[in-house]
């Protein structure tokens, strides 16, 4: 029973260039009946236009999960380090929702 167990794991693979990650200080969401989009983008100051550095399309109750999980991370990260303090919303936003269909 317990290699059944084992066989029916889920193996992830995190290939190097992956695991270097991409460094994204705005994220832009959009959302249709079927799907979220999240685009990661990194603002540079002083640049007029900003690239997007990634984009991960979820189903509705993976994003769902994706809220709770980051939720539940950062709950745990604020009982560690403290509050996460924001600073000037009015400057540009870490994270922007956009209302309407993708």
């Amino acid at each position: 029973m317990e290699n059944k167990e084992m066989n029916n794991q889920l193996q992830i693979e995190l290939k190097e260039d992956v695991a270097q990650g991409t460094y994204a200080n705005l994220a832009v969401i959009t959302h249709s009946s079927s799907e979220f989009i999240v685009d990661f983008i990194r603002v540079m100051p002083g640049m007029p236009k900003a690239g997007v550095k990634s984009r991960i399309v979820l189903a509705p109750e993976h994003a769902k999960r994706l809220l709770r999980a980051l939720e539940e991370n950062i709950g745990k990260y604020e009982r560690t380090f403290g509050p996460i303090r924001l600073l000037d919303e009015q400057s540009i936003p870490p994270m922007v929702n956009l209302k309407g269909e993708a």
